[in-house]
């Protein structure tokens, strides 16, 4: 049997670490590394998450975060999975995403309002925003956040995932100069800020539509957008995005045939885990739990 091989950050400046990415994938789902060694992160599809006009389906969303969050939690019923994670005194910060291309779908933030509601948390005290967290009145006095966005390429930092997701915590004119060199590798220190440290109550990555690829800022071309159908839920952001970096990987071989290179790779998963010891980007360490539509799962 083939060694079980670590990836690192030497791995993506050498343009080897998405074959890496596949070599360390297989074995860590087999079971081979102790259960409690392991960060769980549960992948949950529906092939009617998305109808054949091309609408989300709010009911199928609603279905799928409620089995996924159980599911990760242990817990049988959704609202009390939802007060396992927030309390009723809680000011919830929802952090979604806005880019006009592929933003977080309304459905699931819609549904993630109304389980927060149902754990206890009046309306007034939940807040979603992106762009504007800084001066909002909830994010501002938080003491709760979600973190939910769609996963995508990017050009600067490889992947847009959940770590990127808290670029926002920081004014915009400081971000080229602190947190885009390196292909963005020092992100993860900005969840070390007071405004966002141990606030973070769950991680989502919509997996309903991806983008796989692209080329150059804000580049986005439909040819590049897979209906996935999921949703990827987790505590730990570095685990879901290194699982995310992996399916982007695996989208792009279906679609072209081989891997295409990124304008930059995502180095700052690595940084994440190796430098700010925000999670676990190693994935023979990730048990990922899949539920619901298996065809295409790639994972």
């Amino acid at each position: 049997m083939k060694k079980n091989r670590t990836i690192t950050r030497r791995d993506f400046l050498r343009g080897t670490a998405y074959t890496a990415f596949a070599a360390a994938l297989g074995p860590s789902l087999s079971g081979e590394t102790k259960a409690e060694e392991k960060v769980k992160v549960v992948l949950i599809r529906d092939e009617n998450a998305i109808d054949q006009q091309g609408n989300i389906n709010q009911r199928v969303v609603q279905k799928m975060l409620d089995q996924g969050v159980c599911q990760l939690l242990g817990v049988e019923n959704p609202v009390q999975a939802w007060k396992k994670l927030i309390k009723p005194n809680d000011i919830v910060g929802i952090k979604s995403n806005v880019w006009f291309y592929l933003p977080t779908p309304e459905e699931l933030e819609s549904a993630i309002v109304k389980r927060v509601m149902e754990a206890g948390v009046p309306k007034k005290n939940i807040g979603i925003d992106d762009r504007g967290v800084l001066n909002n009145p909830i994010f501002k006095s938080s003491t709760a956040l979600i973190n939910v966005r769609p996963l995508r390429t990017h050009h600067w930092s490889g992947i847009g995932g959940c770590i990127k997701n808290y670029c926002m915590f920081v004014p915009a004119y400081l971000l080229p100069l602190h947190y885009h060199s390196d292909s963005c590798s020092p992100l993860a220190s900005i969840w070390g800020k007071a405004i966002v440290k141990g606030k973070t109550r769950l991680n989502i990555l919509s997996l309903i539509r991806t983008q796989f690829y692209n080329r150059g800022a804000h580049h986005f071309d439909r040819r590049f957008v897979s209906e996935y159908k999921g949703l990827l839920i987790g505590q730990d952001p570095v685990a879901l995005d290194a699982v995310g970096a992996r399916l982007l990987q695996l989208q792009r071989t279906a679609h072209f045939g081989e891997d295409k290179p990124l304008d930059n790779p995502p180095t700052h998963i690595f940084a994440a885990d190796e430098k700010y010891k925000l999670g676990v980007s190693d994935l023979r360490r990730i048990n990922i739990v899949k539920l619901g539509w298996a065809e295409g799962t790639l994972l």
